[in-house]
């Protein structure tokens, strides 16, 4: 997935209403806005992406529906975090005390909270920088636990709150730790 990163004047702050109105007006495109307030336009993913998301999605939708802890979510949805910015996640999952916590109406729009736990997978076009990035604004707005996933290089570094970035050379599998009891996932049809 290609992204472009528009530089914002500060003068020119969306607030979320504005920030929802360019989403809707431009439905064929995933953007997101960092906390810098730079509008980040990404492309739609190819086919070998696309399957990758897929796979996690699956592994994760079954052990959500078996344990019944919290709501998962695809791409396509937004967060509005603590410390500013709007972020989609490939994958990412909420307790469900928090969900449950949310007006009817805040669920409808983007969530006003930071997942408890991200994946982020970088396709071939996606800057492993940027990526990192996302995930440090991820883990300095309150998540739990984060998987960033390089099949180029078959590494995974992994984020936790308060800990160094571990990396994993090569892993066939994933656990949720504590933030996802008994979660697994499997990472061979995606490395």
């Amino acid at each position: 997935m290609t992204s472009v990163t528009l530089q914002i004047p500060k003068s020119l702050k969306f607030t979320d209403d504005e920030f929802v109105e360019i989403v809707a007006a431009n439905k064929d495109l995933r953007l997101e806005l960092s906390h810098q307030g730079e509008l980040i336009v990404m492309s739609p993913t190819g086919g070998e992406t696309g399957n990758r998301n897929f796979e996690m999605y699956i592994d994760l939708g079954f052990w959500n529906r078996k344990n019944n802890l919290g709501k998962a979510f695809d791409s396509s949805t937004g967060f509005k975090l603590p410390k500013g910015g709007t972020r989609s996640p490939d994958v990412s999952w909420i307790k469900i005390e928090r969900w449950n916590a949310l007006t009817p109406e805040q669920r409808k729009k983007f969530l006003p909270l930071c997942p408890d736990f991200v994946i982020e997978l970088v396709s071939e076009s996606d800057d492993l920088t940027d990526t990192q990035a996302k995930m440090r604004e991820y883990i300095n707005n309150g998540l739990r636990l984060g998987w960033l996933l390089n099949p180029k290089d078959q590494q995974v570094e992994i984020y936790r709150q308060n800990q160094e970035v571990e990396i994993l050379e090569h892993p066939q599998t994933l656990f949720g730790e504590d933030v996802l009891p008994g979660f697994i996932l499997d990472l061979t049809p995606i490395f």
